[in-house]
């Protein structure tokens, strides 16, 4: 069950990574998704997406935003962010993840972290950080007054997500009974609340619509890696 970036961001950005579904792994199904929060540190001021974009056109080539590495979902929705609002932003990359990030987040170093809920919990929480939006394709259930990024920027609803894959050659008898065991698993009442309360939304999907969701992402997320590559 590796993380989505394995699969969307890093065969993009490194050449003949075998890490590439159908040819080295088989989809086997969908196990959640973990829509990011764009979310700031308190003391910057800005409440809103559109008044960070604002503040951002405003000091342009000033403020920064944390990510969890070069090349991950998070680096590539800053980036698309930028595209898509017209700004520019200084990307710092942490390789000790989001939990290290925070600290410089916190004392206003850095004043923008973009991650999924859990790394943030505890600092959204205590009010050091404050979300400014979340990209889900709806509202959340836990967070209805929190707006989408697509209410500030249409169709844009970055995030990472979770897939089981079996390797190459795997029975489809037994990629079928993991994918119908999976659906079942993640649609129990007592294990999607869990889920759920730790930002991981269940999204059953077949091995056939997981393949196409894949390839959806990379074509997706490929303009943003070109741009990248360019301008490392």
């Amino acid at each position: 069950m590796p993380a989505s970036s394995a699969f969307v961001t890093l065969p993009g950005l490194q050449a003949n990574l075998p890490l590439e579904v159908p040819r080295d792994f088989v989809p086997a199904g969908f196990v959640a998704l973990q829509p990011f929060f764009l979310s700031v540190v308190s003391s910057l001021g800005a409440k809103t997406l559109p008044e960070f974009i604002a503040l951002a056109k405003e000091r342009s080539g000033e403020l920064s935003y944390a990510a969890t590495g070069r090349g991950t979902l998070s680096h590539l929705t800053g980036e698309a962010l930028q595209q898509r609002a017209g700004i520019k932003l200084l990307m710092v990359p942490y390789l000790g993840g989001t939990p290290q990030a925070l600290n410089d987040v916190i004392s206003g170093r850095v004043p923008m972290v973009i991650d999924a809920y859990p790394p943030l919990l505890g600092a959204l929480q205590a009010g050091a950080i404050r979300a400014l939006a979340v990209g889900s394709t709806k509202r959340l259930p836990d967070f209805p007054d929190l707006p989408t990024v697509a209410e500030t920027l249409p169709g844009f609803s970055p995030g990472g997500w979770l897939a089981l894959v079996a390797p190459v050659g795997t029975p489809d008898a037994i990629v079928r009974k993991l994918s119908d065991d999976l659906r079942e698993a993640v649609l129990d009442p007592t294990t999607r609340t869990k889920l759920e309360t730790t930002g991981n939304y269940p999204n059953p999907m077949s091995p056939s619509e997981l393949l196409a969701f894949i390839q959806a992402e990379q074509k997706s997320w490929k303009p943003v890696l070109e741009e990248i590559a360019r301008n490392p």
